[in-house]
């Protein structure tokens, strides 16, 4: 599910930011106004999202005299960019990983706190 374009990563973040499945009219209703694809292309991105394995039919809605599926991520985005930093960590070392990300973030003492207790507890584990 990596292989997303930026039009589907949009729409992606809207998902996750909702929280609750949606319906195509929702999704244009609270997608941002700068998004990078046109309303008339939500039926062409989530087939594409479905087809990807990234959205999955939530269930119906009732839109005026009809009803409309509703949509909803497969993953949570901390799962979904778990994965993908996984797929970059597989190309590289974890802590040459690791040094880049903490170089070029501002990462907090109580975030590095938090880190250093999943590290203790991950060695525990694998003793």
């Amino acid at each position: 599910m990596s292989d997303l374009t930026r039009n589907e990563m949009e729409m992606m973040e809207v998902f996750w930011k909702e929280g609750r499945p949606l319906s195509r009219t929702e999704i244009i209703k609270c997608s941002p106004k700068d998004k990078s694809w046109k309303d008339s292309s939500v039926h062409i991105l989530l087939n594409s999202l479905l087809k990807k394995g990234a959205i999955r039919e939530a269930g119906y809605v009732r839109t005026g005299k009809g009803y409309g599926r509703t949509f909803e991520p497969v993953e949570s985005s901390e799962e979904f960019f778990a994965q993908l930093a996984a797929e970059t960590v597989r190309k590289t070392s974890l802590p040459l990983f690791f040094s880049a990300l903490f170089e070029n973030e501002d990462i907090s003492k109580e975030t590095l706190e938090e880190l250093e207790t999943l590290i203790e507890e991950k060695k525990r584990k694998s003793e």
